[in-house]
């Protein structure tokens, strides 16, 4: 089996380069995008797993950015995790819904990035979510 490919859409590269470190040393393949239109670009071209959307790029904000993927029938299928450098509250959550999978606030840690990806991926290979497992209680 391949390794999953993930798409970083983040302007700083400051913030993106310890994101694809980490995702790499978890056995992930990574594209890095610098804005908006060559992270639509790179989702067209290289199909990706699963896409990390800046809210926040210089070009084009990431939410549109991710409604646009969301219009194009060859990429709509890809999941979209939103990272945002504030806390989401009422439209924005909204928008987020309706785009995104889930969102990510920065500062991330990457070991909750991670686990955070492995965990949008693995509900989207799984056609049948089985619940999850009770922890007995003592």
């Amino acid at each position: 089996m391949s390794k999953p490919t993930v798409l970083i859409v983040e302007d700083s590269p400051d913030i993106s380069q310890p994101i694809a470190d980490a995702l790499r040393f978890a056995d992930f393949n990574t594209l890095q995008a610098y804005n908006a239109v060559q992270g639509l670009q790179f989702a067209s071209e290289h199909r990706p797993d699963l896409i990390l959307m800046d809210i926040q790029l210089p070009d084009l904000d990431g939410l549109s950015a991710a409604g646009t993927l969301k219009s194009d029938p060859a990429v709509k299928h890809i999941p979209i995790v939103a990272m945002t450098a504030y806390d989401v509250a009422g439209d924005q959550a909204k928008a987020i819904s309706r785009h995104c999978v889930g969102h990510a606030q920065k500062p991330i840690r990457p070991r909750d990035l991670v686990n955070l990806i492995s965990a949008v991926l693995r509900l989207r290979s799984d056609p049948a979510p089985r619940p999850a497992p009770r922890t007995p209680r003592k």
